[in-house]
């Protein structure tokens, strides 16, 4: 591992106990110092990647998923970040993602329930084409929407359901904040095919091209409005909604959730 592109310092000790304190591949325990028990087995799946060989089709994933977890083990990194492409760490306390340049051939990120928000973002995970972040704790998407684009600009399914910034009706979102939001992250994502629960169709991509074709700044700011004076006023989605509501009135604004 290249000391000069890990940017991420783990040799920091926490200023409070934040759990996993220690990860042992060889005898396959997590030492844990949440809970009385002092060591917690690892998920028998985690040690069968090691140990498959590279025509296995199990050798490129591994699972982290409910390991209280507070966040990714080194050890974990250096033994299965150079092979593995899918990885789900979901149903853990993890909320910093940098670790996770070190894995250069993830094409597939299941972070599920983990308390991330807007302030986390993600490395450059250039060939990440599937992202699920559902019930994370993410309740802005400027400017996060942006860095992920930066971060992995050939996704190709995202969700995001349950999050505060993803609004539907089991979060008690309006239908016109539920299209505004899907249309928005449609228009930043060319290669995006399936958002949330749904297949993005041409009608829908159409017109997040339409609503969003201009920059932020051209769209919603007047002429003479300098970028401090924007980031520190409110956002008006007014323009946005009158649209929506015409379209929602026309039988091509019904179809575009079709």
């Amino acid at each position: 591992m290249d000391d000069k592109e890990d940017k991420y310092d783990y040799s920091v000790s926490p200023k409070y106990d934040e759990g996993i304190i220690a990860v042992d591949i060889a005898n396959n325990v997590l030492v844990d110092s949440v809970t009385t028990m002092p060591q917690t087995a690892i998920s028998s799946n985690i040690i069968e990647v090691e140990e498959s060989n590279g025509k296995d089709e199990d050798s490129s994933k591994l699972t982290l998923a409910y390991e209280r977890l507070y966040e990714i083990p080194r050890t974990i990194v250096e033994k299965f970040s150079n092979y593995v492409q899918y990885l789900d760490i979901s149903h853990n306390k993890i909320t910093n993602l940098e670790p996770l340049v070190h894995f250069k051939h993830l094409t597939s990120l299941i972070a599920d329930d983990n308390p991330v928000t807007e302030n986390c973002f993600l490395p450059p995970l250039p060939k990440l084409e599937l992202l699920w972040l559902n019930y994370c704790k993410i309740a802005s998407l400027y400017p996060w929407v942006g860095k992920l684009k930066e971060s992995c600009p050939n996704l190709q399914y995202l969700s995001l359901m349950g999050n505060p910034a993803a609004p539907s009706y089991f979060n008690g979102g309006t239908f016109y904040e539920y299209l505004q939001y899907r249309l928005f992250i449609i228009s930043q994502f060319p290669s995006l095919n399936h958002l949330d629960d749904r297949k993005i169709t041409e009608d829908q991509r159409e017109e997040s091209h339409r609503l969003y074709k201009r920059p932020l700044l051209q769209r919603i700011g007047r002429p003479n409005t300098s970028i401090s004076n924007f980031m520190n006023s409110s956002v008006s989605w007014s323009n946005v909604q009158s649209k929506l509501t015409f379209l929602w009135g026309n039988r091509e604004g019904r179809n575009l959730l079709i």
